[in-house]
């Protein structure tokens, strides 16, 4: 998950302590007139340099993309921008705050990308929460973006979002709160698996929660060739004898727990050797006393995590959390500017599955040879993160054709 939330509460006893001694809190003086702006890359010193960037200068090249719209690939800023595009109807772990309340974040991504991909961004807060508005507003954007990065857009309405983008445009579109999860968590899993001295078959994991992330874990994890996997959503386990399933939760009941488990997380934990939490609310003791020997903890809720680590570590071999002060970070950022890089870097027209595992798996091998309980995932700050994610996307998107480069 991205980062460690504050809570609401605090911010507001923060905010009230502070304007009672007359300041701002450290948080609230970061963002002051916000966290980025605009830059023109080309010098504007004379008239000469103002001809060339804008009129008349500029209708030249105006018309050249005019005849020929791939030149806008090389000739605009849209080769290497994303736009960030948010309804803030599930922000970090706010929920539905709105567009508005949600511009801090979308913010915060922008700046990511940049520091750890060389990724332009831009934030897109949008008021609709319609899927119909929601896509044919992002359509009408696209043209001066080179890729779409979704964001707290809330479940099932997501899913249906992206889908109908990749299918009506020519540039990546890109969930990240589905699938940066998912790639971090792979990486992360694969590297405990290695710890733990057991194969990605062997293992049967279980997902609390069915969301945006815990469908798109699931989906990567079978992808990656997980033993067993079952999840489980508020009502219980995901299975195909429940007559309440969404549509998408009916389609990963059909590919989901082949040891036919019936009853809640209780049940789905007894003798699991993975729990990955991307819900909320706590795991009683008793539940996790019950999985099985060395097994893997990754409890991701922030601020709180599912597992406290403290209580994780009695019964794990391998513990990772959302949070920032914890070992084991699965922070998104350690995928989506890497991601996009290598996308952009190859003009692909989507991100497929094959290019997503192949981040995991390049994410997984930054840190191969230092492998410890402690260390199964990179740091977002070490620098060799982005570059092999980037070469690895790129290279998986020639191999899967759809790079244009």
């Amino acid at each position: 998950m991205s980062g460690q939330l504050i809570p609401t509460q605090s911010l507001e006893n923060d905010t009230a302590a502070s304007a009672a001694a007359g300041g701002e809190t450290p948080v609230f003086g970061l963002h002051r007139g916000g966290k980025m702006e605009v830059r023109a890359t080309v010098p504007l010193r004379d008239r000469a340099d103002l001809s060339l960037a804008y009129t008349p200068g500029v209708a030249e090249v105006c018309t050249a993309i005019a005849e020929r719209p791939e030149l806008a690939m090389d000739y605009t800023w849209k080769a290497n921008t994303v736009a960030v595009v948010t309804d803030g109807t599930a922000v970090l772990g706010l929920g539905d705050i709105g567009p508005l309340a949600a511009l801090p974040v979308m913010e915060g991504k922008a700046v990511l990308f940049k520091q750890f991909g060389g990724v332009d961004a831009v934030p897109i807060c949008l008021d609709c929460t319609d899927v119909e508005e929601l896509v044919e507003t992002v359509v009408r954007l696209a043209p001066g973006f080179g890729g779409i990065n979704l964001e707290d857009i809330s479940a099932p309405r997501c899913f249906e979002v992206e889908r109908r983008l990749q299918e009506r445009l020519d540039i990546p579109v890109f969930h990240d709160d589905q699938h940066g999860t998912a790639i971090v968590l792979l990486a992360a899993l694969r590297n405990a698996a290695k710890v733990v001295n057991r194969p990605l078959a062997d293992l049967r994991a279980v997902i609390s929660g069915a969301g945006a992330a815990g469908v798109a874990i699931a989906k990567i994890l079978l992808d990656a060739g997980i033993g067993d996997l079952t999840v489980v959503d508020s009502r219980g386990i995901v299975s195909a004898d429940r007559a309440d399933l969404t549509p998408v939760k009916t389609e990963l009941a059909a590919i989901t727990n082949r040891a036919r488990l019936t009853g809640g997380l209780a049940e789905a934990m007894r003798g699991a050797n993975v729990f990955i939490g991307v819900s909320s609310g706590n795991v009683p003791e008793e539940y996790v006393a019950t999985m099985a020997p060395e097994a893997i903890i990754a409890a991701m809720a922030n601020p709180q995590p599912e597992i406290h680590p403290d209580v994780a570590h009695k019964y794990a071999a391998v513990v990772a959390t959302g949070r920032s002060d914890f070992p084991n970070q699965i922070n998104n950022v350690l995928a989506f500017p890497g991601v996009f890089a290598g996308a952009l870097s190859v003009r692909a027209s989507r991100i497929t599955e094959g290019m997503k595992l192949a981040a995991a798996e390049a994410l997984a091998a930054v840190v191969a040879d230092e492998l410890a309980p402690d260390k199964v995932i990179p740091s977002p700050f070490d620098e060799r993160v982005a570059p092999a994610v980037t070469a690895a996307v790129a290279d998986a998107a020639r191999r899967d054709g759809v790079a244009r480069l």
